[in-house]
């Protein structure tokens, strides 16, 4: 009993409407997908109870009826990215190729929805049904990793943090061409494609100013194709392994 009680209340703690009034007219999953279409066209700040309702084409007052606050809005919206994400693969074969495929699902799921990490920043950890469905499946792959229990959910945290780290520099990339970026004829170094900025690093080196970096990028050669995917399989295949007490693969 002493657990139900100082259990904190959430939405999904709730039966989706009261029993009392009117027969409801939609549903939470309905008013979610709305507001989520309405964070993708318009950004976070947008998604208002009123600018909803505007959108349902109904009053501000009936959206009371399911959804109790703002705040309560975002959890809602939070977790139905969450349940984007496909977990009905099998898990048991190798747990790092599992866990990069699902660090991928949840980078793009990131890179559909910008301003999910803004919101992550603001909300902090509230779990929904579908976020927790995640986890499980996340330590489901791990289980045959090596690792205690609380290096697992370290790691878990990591690929959640490099798939919002990926996401927002996809964002940030400004396509070629766009004239809020700019000219990249102008000598901006940070204007233009990934080579033009590797090539002015290089020229910056050869100074003689940076002697590590310069003794850095005489060692590693001609940098890759600028891939962001590859990038952050990469990490991931270092990173994940050396959590868990394991050498890279």
């Amino acid at each position: 009993m002493a657990d139900r009680e100082t259990r904190p209340t959430t939405v999904w703690s709730r039966p989706e409407r009261g029993a009392r009034g009117p027969a409801p007219e939609r549903s939470r999953t309905q008013i979610t997908a709305a507001a989520l279409a309405l964070a993708d066209a318009e950004g976070l700040a947008a998604v208002s109870m009123r600018a909803l309702a505007q959108r349902l084409g109904t009053g501000p007052a009936s959206l009371y009826r399911y959804v109790g606050s703002r705040d309560e809005l975002l959890d809602l919206m939070a977790d139905a990215v969450a349940g984007e994400l496909d977990l009905s693969g099998a898990t048991g074969g190798d747990w790092l190729d599992d866990l990069v495929g699902l660090a991928l699902q949840s980078r793009d799921a990131h890179v559909r929805h910008p301003w999910l990490a803004d919101l992550n920043d603001r909300r902090g950890e509230v779990l929904g049904p579908h976020a927790i469905d995640y986890l499980d499946h996340a330590l489901g792959i791990l289980a045959p990793a090596p690792g205690t229990a609380g290096e697992k959910l370290e790691a878990i945290g990591l690929l959640g943090g490099l798939a919002v780290l990926f996401a927002r520099r996809e964002a940030a990339a400004t396509p070629a061409g766009d004239p809020a970026a700019g000219d990249p004829s102008s000598g901006d170094p940070a204007v233009g494609d990934p080579a033009a900025r590797a090539a002015h690093l290089a020229a910056v080196a050869a100074e003689g100013r940076h002697p590590h970096l310069l003794a850095a990028l005489t060692a590693a050669g001609a940098p890759p194709p600028a891939d962001r995917d590859a990038l952050f399989v990469r990490l991931l295949r270092r990173l994940l392994p050396a959590m868990l007490g394991q050498g890279e693969p």
